[in-house]
């Protein structure tokens, strides 16, 4: 005897039209969540003293650069 289980099946009926709606609340969540990180990371760099902030190789003009480099190329 075989089994077979279709992984693509879609949701029906009020999950159907529910669930693009929970995806972007989630994907809107995980963004918010990411950003409020590293606001709370560039707010702490700046909290540093310049002699701190030399230490680690920042310049206090390039600490958001330094805190969303993974994210942009400049």
């Amino acid at each position: 005897m075989a089994y077979t289980i279709n992984a693509n099946a879609r949701p029906a009926g009020f999950l159907r039209a529910v669930t693009p709606v929970l995806a972007a609340l989630g994907d809107a969540l995980v963004a918010y969540m990411e950003r409020n990180a590293r606001l709370d990371e560039i707010r702490r760099l700046e909290a540093l003293s310049d002699s701190e902030l030399a230490a680690r190789g920042i310049a206090r003009d390039r600490i958001a650069h330094h805190v969303f480099q993974d994210k942009f190329y400049v």
